[in-house]
């Protein structure tokens, strides 16, 4: 399974898929690949994304006027892997439009399609004993976020049912880039470190080189996911070249070797 960091830290790229057009989101994805990118996460859009800030929010609702439902990323998902076999690839998703396919069929279709990991943002780890086994039978991390806010026994419960990494959130709030990132980020770090020997992903809030290398000292990987989609938002038709550019002055960042993910 290509869910790997073989550098530290590593780098997990994050697009809303359809935003602008599916055929450039597959352009992005691969310029980003190109550039680096250790793991990509593949952002259903979704009519209500309440975990996201504006600039997540605006692309999914780009997405949304162009038709883009999770059956395209999976098709889309299955064209990446076609061109990448060594790139770790996540559906990123609420839980709605996994329901309307239905648990076992998305599972399924998602393997087929060479997809490695799902992180659904809403679904609590206490409700989600149907979705863990689905994605078990069909052999298919699931990446689970762990809050600053979450107490240690609920952080033991994430890390045990987590597969491939641990997403842990910087800070509370939504998505989207800050120009400094919260004590919250390190300290929950360490707390997932005592429970898991899982990589841990930092995400929320990083959106440059500068934050990059700070979260790099003490997570095993960083996630970039708001500065990637403003980068595409403001840069129409160049947006393959633009995240390329940025997705490789990160990359450069990343020049220690690291284990692999189990």
């Amino acid at each position: 399974m290509p869910l790997s960091f073989y550098k530290k830290p590593g780098l997990v790229v994050y697009v809303t898929c359809g935003d602008p057009d599916l055929a450039t989101t597959r352009a992005v994805v691969l310029a980003a690949i190109d550039a680096g990118a250790d793991v990509i996460e593949l952002g259903v859009p979704f009519s209500d994304p309440v975990a996201d800030g504006p600039v997540i929010q605006r692309a999914s609702e780009r997405a949304l006027r162009h038709g883009t439902c999770l059956a395209q990323v999976l098709t889309l998902a299955a064209e990446v892997r076609q061109h990448a076999q060594s790139t770790g690839l996540v559906v990123f998703s609420y839980l709605n439009p996994i329901l309307r396919m239905g648990m076992e069929k998305f599972c399924l279709v998602a393997r087929h399609a060479g997809v490695d990991g799902v992180l659904v943002t809403d679904l609590p780890v206490e409700e989600a004993g149907e979705y863990l086994r689905a994605m078990k039978l069909n052999d298919l991390a699931p990446v689970f976020l762990a809050a600053p806010t979450s107490p240690d026994t609920r952080l033991k419960r994430i890390a045990e049912a987590s597969r491939g990494f641990v997403y842990a959130v910087s800070r509370t709030g939504v998505t989207g880039a800050r120009q400094r990132l919260a004590d919250d980020a390190k300290k929950l770090v360490h707390r997932l470190r005592r429970v898991t020997k899982l990589p841990i992903a930092v995400g929320f809030g990083i959106s440059n080189a500068e934050q990059f290398t700070e979260v790099g000292k003490f997570a095993d990987a960083v996630v970039v996911g708001s500065a990637i989609v403003e980068t595409i938002e403001r840069s129409r038709g160049r947006e393959a070249t633009a995240v390329g550019e940025f997705v490789r002055e990160l990359s450069a960042i990343c020049c220690q070797p690291s284990a692999k993910m189990s």
